[in-house]
């Protein structure tokens, strides 16, 4: 009796020990890319508070929005998928607020996009009325619309759950990991999530697109800075670029659900890892990547502080008093 005791523990051990090692294994090759992420968007928010010009530029302040937005958006993401893959399950109501607050942060970004390419299209196509039209005071105000469009819809989101009827619950404790469709909802919260998505993706789209096309039919004009509707239409591009690639995050779930139809747990879970990274996280990496580097401005600021203030030549960099915005 005691040798078969001994057995079962024994196995059970090593059932646990396997599952242990393959959390690791997955979590490990995740976890640590995204905190270096998290450590250079933390850094590049600091850069972009840490210099008057930074902060009194519309398009900086813009970029700020996105970079914070994005940086949220990775945190609340990397934690659900620690909790998810440690097979920690939380209970509904605390389930319910991070998938809201990641949705919250997740609209934000593709919103934010479209408010910067209508000002690089201000820049290029109106000259002379940029610094009239493209004012603190305005860019305030277009962050302030983006934040409060996208809580209307979390509160939207919110009142439709509130129709589920929580007396029929067992328990409130949630009978799989944490994710926006493992939450209880009805028809009508499923067909207002699809509706909604619809609508963000085909009018930003149509935004960024326009916007490129006209910088692109201004680029040809004679009275038009060459290269400044150049640099204006390559930013304009990347922003479609990131575009696509934020709005990518909305088929991840609908991917997850298909697949999870005709495969078991385990493959499902190494497949959701893998979807995680290149529609959720990767996306969420590249605003810093891309201005970062691609901004001379920011470029020196930001290695400077990354480099722990250890000095890039003989003195910190310093700033043009005008920079060139590309």
């Amino acid at each position: 009796m005691s040798y078969a005791t001994s057995s079962q523990t024994n196995v059970t051990v090593g059932v646990q020990g396997r599952a242990i090692l393959e959390i690791v294994l997955f979590s490990a090759p995740i976890t640590m890319p995204c905190c270096v992420f998290l450590f250079i968007n933390g850094v590049m928010l600091f850069t972009l508070r840490s210099k008057t010009i930074f902060r009194e530029t519309s398009r900086y302040i813009l970029l700020f929005n996105l970079l914070f937005a994005d940086t949220v958006q990775m945190a609340l993401s990397q934690i659900l998928y620690l909790l998810a893959a440690c097979r920690i399950r939380l209970t509904y109501p605390v389930c319910g607020v991070l998938a809201m607050l990641s949705n919250l942060t997740n609209e934000i970004s593709p919103l934010t996009l479209v408010v910067m390419s209508l000002e690089r299209y201000v820049a290029v196509c109106y000259p002379l009325r940029h610094s009239a039209i493209i004012t603190i005071r305005n860019t305030a105000v277009a962050i302030i619309v983006v934040w409060t469009f996208s809580s209307i819809n979390i509160l939207t989101r919110v009142l439709l759950l509130l129709d589920f009827p929580f007396e029929d619950l067992e328990s409130l404790q949630m009978k799989d990991f944490c994710a926006e469709k493992n939450m209880f909802g009805g028809p009508v919260s499923d067909d207002y999530g699809k509706a909604y998505t619809y609508f963000l993706f085909i009018s930003a789209s149509v935004a960024v697109t326009s916007s490129y096309i006209c910088v692109m039919i201004a680029a040809r004009s004679a009275s038009t800075d060459k290269a400044s509707a150049r640099k204006a239409r390559n930013t304009l591009l990347l922003h479609l670029v990131q575009l696509g690639l934020s709005l990518s995050s909305t088929i991840h779930n609908p991917l997850v659900t298909a697949i999870s139809k005709i495969t078991d747990r385990v493959i499902i879970l190494r497949i959701w890892s893998i979807f995680y990274v290149s529609l959720i996280l990767f996306p969420r990496c590249l605003s810093a990547l891309i201005y970062g580097i691609r901004d001379q401005a920011i470029r020196s600021i930001l290695m400077y502080h990354l480099c722990c203030r250890l000095k890039l030549g003989s003195s910190q960099p310093r700033l043009r008093s005008h920079p060139r915005l590309h």
